[in-house]
C-alpha cells in the first residue's frame, strides 16, 4: 500500500486541531499529539508540518507550559461541595468570557479581511503593510508640550 500525503491543514482542521491541545489534560508529546490528531481528524500530519503553522506551535507551548504548572494527580486534594461552588462559578464565567472572546475575535477577523481587500484594491503590498510603525521619541514629545503649555525645564 503507498502512502498518500495528508491534506493541507486549512482554517477548520487548524481549529480542531487547536481545540484538541485546549482540552490536553495528560501528558504531551508530539507523537501522542499526532496519533490524537489522527483519532479525531482522520488524517495522519507529521509533527514538522505541524509544527510550521505559528498557531498549532504556540497552542502546543502554551500547553506544555500549563501542563509543566499543574499539580499532579497525587499532589491534588479532594474537593469538599463548599469548595465546589466558588470554583463552578469561575468556571462558568471563564466559559462566558471565552465564547465572548471567540465573538470580538470572529469581529476582528472580519474586519481584517475587509481592509485586506480594500488595501489589495489600492494596490497595497503586503511588505509595504507590514512595515514596521517608526519609533517614538517621548523627550521629544515632552519638551515641545512643556514648551507649548508654558512649563520649564
Amino acid at each position: 500500500m503507498v502512502k498518500r500525503r495528508a491534506k493541507n491543514i486549512d482554517d477548520c482542521a487548524l481549529e480542531r486541531i487547536v481545540g484538541v491541545l485546549d482540552g490536553w489534560a495528560a501528558k504531551l508529546s508530539w507523537d501522542l499529539f499526532v496519533d490524537e490528531i489522527e483519532n479525531r481528524l482522520g488524517v495522519r500530519y507529521t509533527r514538522q508540518a505541524l509544527d510550521k503553522h505559528a498557531r498549532i506551535k504556540m497552542a502546543y507551548q502554551s500547553t506544555k507550559q500549563r501542563l509543566s504548572k499543574a499539580p499532579g494527580p497525587e499532589k491534588q486534594k479532594k474537593l469538599s461541595s463548599q469548595e465546589l461552588g466558588p470554583i463552578m462559578e469561575r468556571l462558568e464565567r471563564l466559559a462566558a468570557e471565552n465564547a465572548r472572546l471567540k465573538v470580538e475575535n470572529e469581529h476582528i477577523l472580519e474586519q481584517f479581511v475587509t481592509w485586506a481587500y480594500n488595501a489589495y484594491l489600492k494596490g497595497l503590498t503586503k511588505e509595504y503593510l507590514n512595515t514596521p510603525l517608526p519609533l517614538v521619541d517621548r523627550e521629544l514629545t515632552k519638551n515641545a508640550l512643556g514648551k507649548k503649555y508654558g512649563a520649564q525645564e
